[in-house]
């Protein structure tokens, strides 16, 4: 059976180098290359829900990859593909970034300029490193179907949009619905999650930062476990503690809470940090919350343009959601819809304070009355987004929480 192997680079030429030298390999069937780390990731997910065994037993990482940086592409390959093995071309193949590789779980590494020797015995080596997994696991390999948990970041167009309430929601809905769900408060410096559920607590997000290694003692260690039921990554109680927190500590702490979690939902505030970006960008649902007057929707139609001129995410893949909407205001959602050119959730969130303010002033969002509409719309907006196990859904089982196509990160 020949050898399925997956090109990942940015660089034009260098990827069509190497390409062409993996095509001269005996056994080796090289895949169309992917140009940068959203597109592997999302042609490594669609494939593995499919089946595992669609998987490409190799694939090739060029150091000149990006948005995300190659080693920290290679740790979320690893992680939430472990039956692929990854090898790294650089032009340093010194001691330090070999350890550096292999701890970020490459399973070996090749110097530019390209040798059809060294690479040929790396792919084979590499190959069948693969197929061994992938043998011993025998049926045990649906687990590795690598897709994870679902991700869902939830930003405001501005503060006070209501952001944290959807947020809150969504993943209340989701834990109802017997999913296994993490919330996270990446709103670093004025996250509120905590005070809307009326929680003390000691471990943060920030404790998680400088961590190289996030493993399931250390990150159980750091979750609050909800009365409901949901697993709380708070933003720290000292706003300027969120400056620990890096691009690279965010992916790796939502990769590691995806991998154990069937829902991960991320309330990423108003403001953008370098953490709040790379969970939006590496998220499968992107929500945008605005409510329908001149000052959001400009917030929206900013925050839009500024994450596409920031290579986050273009204007389609992320998906805007009407919050206190009525039939009497001037701005309705199919405008906001045209003016920030992204995708509309079919859901809109009611007009409708009375019904919140007693369980917000109270700190017990989650008591939330059965009978509110702005509950039934968010609770219908999670059953939308495919975050809500429908009643005739086997066991719990990680990955199967992905959203409808239209929602999805990449659409292929």
């Amino acid at each position: 059976m020949p050898t399925r192997i997956l090109p990942a680079g940015a660089d034009p030429d260098a990827v069509r180098s190497l390409t062409t030298l993996l095509s001269q390999l005996p056994d080796a069937e090289p895949q169309p290359p992917v140009t940068d780390s959203t597109q592997l990731v999302d042609t490594l997910a669609r494939l593995a829900a499919e089946s595992v065994e669609e998987l490409p037993e190799v694939v090739v990482v060029h150091e000149r990859i990006g948005p995300v940086p190659a080693l920290e592409l290679i740790r979320e390959v690893a992680l939430r593909f472990p039956a692929v093995g990854v090898i790294l071309v650089t032009t340093d193949a010194g001691p330090g970034l070999f350890a550096a590789a292999m701890d970020s779980g490459a399973r070996g590494l090749v110097a530019l300029p390209l040798s059809y020797e060294e690479l040929a015995s790396r792919v084979q080596a590499v190959a069948q490193w693969s197929t061994g997994v992938r043998r011993h696991l025998g049926h045990g390999a649906e687990v590795l179907a690598g897709a994870g948990g679902t991700v869902v970041t939830v930003s405001g167009a501005k503060g006070g949009v209501g952001a944290t309430l959807t947020a809150i929601q969504l993943a209340l809905a989701a834990q109802a619905s017997g999913r296994a769900t993490a919330l996270v408060d990446l709103d670093l410096q004025t996250g509120d999650i905590a005070s809307y559920l009326d929680i003390q607590f000691r471990r943060s997000v920030a404790d998680l930062a400088a961590i190289t290694d996030v493993s399931p003692r250390v990150l159980a260690d750091a979750v609050f476990r909800h009365d409901t039921g949901l697993a709380l990554l708070l933003a720290p109680g000292e706003g300027e503690r969120g400056e620990e927190v890096s691009d690279r500590a965010a992916r790796q702490i939502v990769s590691a809470l995806r991998s154990r979690y069937e829902v991960v939902v991320v309330d990423c505030g108003a403001q953008l940090s370098g953490a709040g970006a790379a969970v939006v960008e590496m998220a499968d649902t992107a929500l945008l919350v605005t409510t329908p007057d001149v000052i959001a929707v400009r917030g929206a139609k900013r925050t839009v343009r500024m994450w596409d001129r920031l290579q986050i995410r273009k204007a389609e893949e992320t998906t805007v959601v009407v919050n206190r909407h009525s039939r009497g205001t001037e701005i309705q959602p199919a405008l906001v819809q045209r003016i920030t050119g992204t995708a509309l959730a079919r859901t809109a969130v009611p007009a409708n304070f009375k019904e919140l303010q007693g369980v917000v002033d109270a700190g017990r969002l989650h008591e939330l009355d059965a009978r509110s509409t702005v509950k039934q719309a968010l609770w219908a907006l999670a059953g939308e987004l495919g975050l809500v196990r429908a009643p005739d859904e086997g066991a719990s089982h990680r990955g199967g929480g992905r959203g409808p196509v239209g929602f999805r990160r990449r659409k292929e």
